[in-house]
């Protein structure tokens, strides 16, 4: 987006056709989603346990329901080996790599602006204003 002149209003009262990126925020940066991407457009095809541990915070229970919204939305595809044990592993599809240049943009963004970002929330806090 190179200003705000790109963005258009709408008239209508349908939050989710009031802006047109509103679907696409629900899908790409759903809580976990963004790491989860990042990490396999970064490391490749993972097991379970792996990018479990890449990712660090995440409890299992949310990992898996994650990766399934994933899988569904077409971002990542899953790939069962039956094997003894089990061997399942994740990968990032076509799709959801395609999203690289929106988060290369994002880090540019966050690497320019998120000290700006910080010192505002200290501005505003400390106001005695507020």
């Amino acid at each position: 987006m190179a200003d705000n002149t790109d963005w258009v209003a709408s008239d209508t009262a349908d939050p989710q056709l009031a802006c047109p990126t509103s679907a696409v925020v629900d899908i790409v940066f759903s809580r976990w989603t963004t790491p989860i991407l990042w990490t396999l457009n970064s490391h490749g095809r993972l097991r379970f346990v792996e990018l479990e541990r890449r990712i660090g915070t995440i409890t299992p229970k949310v990992l898996t329901q994650r990766l399934r919204q994933l899988e569904r939305d077409g971002m990542v595809v899953r790939t069962y080996h039956p094997e003894v044990p089990p061997r399942v592993e994740y990968d990032i599809t076509e799709l959801g790599r395609s999203l690289a240049p929106l988060f290369a943009h994002l880090a540019g963004w966050a690497a320019t602006n998120l000290d700006k970002v910080e010192q505002a929330r200290n501005d505003y806090d400390t106001d005695p204003a507020r």
